[in-house]
């Protein structure tokens, strides 16, 4: 097994404390004793290591700092707008885009998606996502964590596709296979993942691209950006590691 890794904004200095909601965490639930090494990062590519000096649930963790690393921001960027799934399958596509290493998930109120968006449901819907990305990010070891945007319009997708250097907007009636599509080296790659009904005649006409066909069964909203992420990151960053 891996070090454990825990969230710690600032890095600087030979001895970091691990305190507040990470550090009970670490000390009381997960039970990091000393002597045991760990890993911090600020989730923004920094990453320090060491073993634990002390370890309480009023204090948290005291580590040692004996190695440091920055890890390079992925490229291409992978960015995955998610359709807003019903009940817990939300919860498994988030953590699912996570582990496998995406960059940014775009949650989007499409016009057949079952989320009726109001101040208070949106809130409470992008502290769960950010919350599930957070953790997720740590369980995978990750030195950039995952991040979540504010819930997307159709418009504002639109947008994103037409920045991106590849966009695939998934369709199960697409001819154009997502397979054959070349991967750029760098910039946003966008997948667009739409909600259990399919994505509505009129959003694919704001997106302006040509659609792309995943593969030949049909797959749930929540498995089908992890699937289609994972065939463009084989082509590109898992072949460099």
């Amino acid at each position: 097994m891996g070090l454990a890794v825990f969230h710690l904004d600032d890095l600087s200095g030979e001895q970091l404390t691990l305190g507040g909601s990470e550090g009970h965490h670490a000390a009381v639930v997960r039970r990091i004793a000393a002597g045991e090494r760990v890993r911090l990062t600020d989730g923004r590519g920094a990453v320090a290591e060491g073993p634990v000096v002390s370890a309480s649930k009023a204090a948290g963790l005291v580590v040692s700092v004996e190695a440091r690393t920055t890890v390079p921001a992925p490229a291409p960027r992978l960015v995955v707008v998610q359709a807003v799934p019903k009940g817990e399958r939300a919860e498994l596509a988030v953590e699912m885009l996570t582990e496998v290493g995406v960059d940014l998930v775009v949650p989007w109120n499409a016009e057949r998606s079952q989320f009726r968006a109001n101040p208070e449901r949106t809130a409470k819907t992008l502290a769960k996502w950010r919350a599930w990305a957070f953790e997720a990010s740590k369980q995978s070891r990750r030195a950039w964590f995952c991040e979540v945007a504010d819930l997307a319009s159709t418009a504002d997708v639109a947008a994103l596709v037409r920045g991106a250097a590849l966009a695939a907007v998934l369709h199960e009636e697409a001819s154009l296979r997502l397979a054959t599509l070349d991967v750029p080296a760098a910039g946003d790659v966008v997948v667009v993942v739409g909600p259990e009904g399919g994505i509505a005649p009129a959003e694919l006409e704001a997106f302006g691209v040509e659609p792309v066909l995943l593969g030949d069964t049909v797959l749930r909203t929540s498995t089908a950006g992890v699937a289609a992420a994972s065939a463009l990151l084989a082509r590109s960053r898992w072949l460099t590691g």
